[in-house]
């Protein structure tokens, strides 16, 4: 079966190949005979045409990508499209912040049900905000608060020492902070945070387990497919690795099984096909990534395996269905 694929994500030139999960995606698409679209999500509109459901439209260019550092893709004439009739699959691939426009643009999407697969899920990525699904979850979680008022944080601190302070809908680890035991700075940070952000804010107490590794599991349609432990660099306690954190392999513990094993089915459900979660410590859970999950280069680099085709298989089987 060939597909025609319209891939929302972020500009072409600025990805790098060596570790994106998007490029991979496309590279195993093309490879299996798909065809390949790209647009940005600016370009997304919706026009009302007479029908029920009205039409979307993106301005978007073919694209070819081989694994060429410096020349990964070549790029075609850009028009308007019709996602509902000149595509078969649209990959929701841009990164976040998981703010009003992303949360816009799914919605659109969402008004491809039934004409054109959207991956994941747009509805499903709009109701599962990956530090507020892991909730779903929270016999797996660490100690968590989800607050604004500084007296409940104090008293959070108080009871559980040093603390990690984060954006709700942050990613890529950017301004995650650590608070030591003392709550130096803590009052100053927390206005910092609610003038920068509308919603409440995530408090963790800090699980020293992090030195060990961050571990990243990939689920594919809710069956485990692969992982990689993040470790942090010189200096840090972040392991994302767009923090300068390092990967190695890894598998599974009991519990991470355990995890996989609760939330797989409900994923499948939704329609969440690529979904990337975080274990601190093979122990604790921390977030269920939705949006534009990354990993699957490094966990097929270490293990040799094919994550992107298993994708793939799990994207055509629903397209076919």
């Amino acid at each position: 079966m060939s597909l025609r694929v319209a891939v929302q994500m972020d500009p072409m030139a600025s990805i790098k190949i060596a570790g994106d999960s998007s490029f991979a995606l496309m590279e195993a698409a093309q490879a299996r005979g798909h065809s390949l679209f790209h647009y940005d999500v600016g370009s997304l509109a919706w026009e009302s045409d007479g029908s029920p459901r009205g039409k979307i439209t993106a301005h978007a260019a073919p694209v070819t990508v081989q694994r060429v550092g410096g020349d990964h893709f070549d790029i075609g004439e850009c028009r308007r499209i019709d996602l509902a009739r000149d595509v078969d699959v649209v990959l929701m691939r841009q990164d976040p912040p998981f703010d009003l426009g992303y949360i816009s643009a799914a919605l659109i999407l969402d008004r491809l049900r039934g004409e054109t697969l959207v991956v994941n899920d747009p509805r499903e990525v709009v109701n599962a905000p990956e530090k507020m699904f892991v909730l779903d979850y929270a016999r797996f979680m660490p100690p968590t608060l989800i607050a604004r008022s500084i007296e409940d944080v104090r008293a959070f601190h108080a009871q559980h020492g040093a603390v990690v302070v984060k954006p709700l809908h942050g990613n890529g680890g950017k301004a995650i902070f650590l608070v030591d035991e003392a709550g130096t700075n803590l009052s100053a940070l927390f206005e910092v945070f609610n003038q920068t952000w509308p919603e409440p804010h995530m408090v963790q107490p800090f699980l020293p387990e992090v030195a060990d590794g961050d571990k990243r599991i990939v689920l594919v349609d809710g069956e485990f497919a692969g992982a990689i432990n993040r470790k942090p660099g010189e200096g840090e306690f972040r392991s994302n690795l767009a923090q300068g954190g390092y990967a190695e392999a890894a598998g599974l513990t009991a519990r991470e099984e355990e995890i996989c094993a609760a939330m797989g089915p409900e994923l499948k459900r939704r329609g969440l096909v690529f979904v990337g979660i975080d274990v601190i410590g093979g122990t604790w859970l921390t977030e269920i990534n939705v949006t534009s999950p990354t990993g699957i280069v490094a966990i097929d680099r270490f293990n040799g395996t094919d994550t992107a085709g298993l994708i793939w298989d799990a994207i055509e089987k629903r397209a076919a269905a």
